[in-house]
């Protein structure tokens, strides 16, 4: 990782700032997750439970993450009938999870159950109105046709979904198709860091200055000699830009 300049303390990070970075805990254990979670809590507003956490622990999860005052992102990917999806996204509501991910290809119909059970959990709860993604094209797959996204991002605006996950580099054509929905994007590393399996990274100034409501960060920073240091150049260069 790049050398960078001294971090802010969490008391100098604005909130709005911290609303728009999300910490992916990708691991399978909880007491490593909660562990990861404390550290950089003043740096990030969002903690994003991926398919190795969820598959690990299960719903159980979000609950103790929203307790340390996150957000909570679960990205499962949901992807089946629109009954099944549509069910699964009301248990996920329920439960409190802020955002929750389903397969743009998945269709308007099967996006349009899974938006609706998620809110349905969530007002049964007494939680407060979750988002629902649609994730346009996966930041590993530099193989999608280039009518997809526009493609996709219709569908996700037709359906009713709050928002669509995509790369960096698709953040201007999702402004022109879904100017309204909120834009996450994955994949996010500091400049010098090993992009691992993402296709279409981008640094947290590209993602910020581009557009994107909220940036999604893990081995910049779960993977650091210093978390809060790299935290810290990450809320920085969000802030920045």
């Amino acid at each position: 990782m790049t050398d960078t300049t001294t971090p802010a303390t969490g008391s100098e990070v604005a909130e709005d700032v911290r609303r728009r970075l999300a910490i992916a805990l990708d691991v399978d254990d909880m007491v490593e997750a909660l562990r990861l979670a404390r550290e950089v809590r003043p740096w990030f507003g969002v903690a994003k439970v991926g398919l190795e956490l969820y598959s690990a622990v299960g719903p159980d999860v979000v609950a103790p993450l929203r307790e340390l005052g996150y957000d909570v992102f679960v990205d499962v990917k949901l992807h089946d009938i629109p009954t099944t999806v549509g069910r699964a996204a009301r248990v996920l509501g329920a439960v409190g999870a802020s955002y929750v991910t389903m397969h743009a290809f998945g269709g308007r119909t099967m996006l349009r159950a899974g938006d609706q059970g998620l809110r349905e959990g969530a007002s049964a709860a007494g939680l407060p109105n979750p988002t629902s993604l649609a994730v346009t094209i996966l930041t590993s797959d530099t193989g999608a046709p280039s009518h997809i996204l526009g493609k996709r991002l219709t569908t996700a605006m037709e359906a009713g979904c709050g928002g669509i996950v995509c790369a960096a580099a698709d953040l201007e054509e999702a402004r022109t198709f879904a100017p309204a929905m909120t834009r996450v994007v994955p994949g996010i590393r500091l400049a010098g860091d090993d992009s691992h399996d993402q296709a279409r990274p981008s640094t947290p100034a590209e993602a910020a200055a581009g557009g994107a409501d909220l940036l999604v960060i893990g081995r910049s920073v779960t993977a650091a000699d210093d978390r809060p240091a790299a935290a810290a150049a990450v809320a920085a260069e969000v802030a920045s830009a």
